[in-house]
């Protein structure tokens, strides 16, 4: 059920437009995206990954073990899509693991 007033919008895209000014809804596909970490790359790397931020889309990966960072670098054109699909937006376009 949409309820509009004459001239006005629905709630939900008086909430789109608030969130777009304010610069909100990137930040929350951001959240959206580092909360997605663990579905796209397993229970192992996520319990070795010590920081995610993101910065300029990019996403910064630290993780605590010398080979899976190794073996993450060979997969970090995949892991970028799985990521981004899984939050229907392109949110980062590059990943640097430490």
């Amino acid at each position: 059920m949409k309820l509009k007033r004459e001239g006005g919008h629905t709630l939900k895209e008086a909430i789109g437009e608030f969130m777009k000014s304010y610069h909100l809804d990137e930040k929350l596909l951001q959240k959206q995206l580092i909360l997605a970490w663990p579905k796209v790359t397993g229970r192992m790397v996520a319990n070795h990954t010590e920081k995610l931020t993101i910065r300029k889309k990019v996403l910064y990966v630290k993780l605590d073990s010398a080979a899976l960072r190794n073996e993450l670098s060979f997969s970090r054109e995949k892991i970028l899509k799985a990521l981004n699909n899984s939050v229907r937006a392109e949110v980062i376009t590059d990943i640097i693991i430490h």
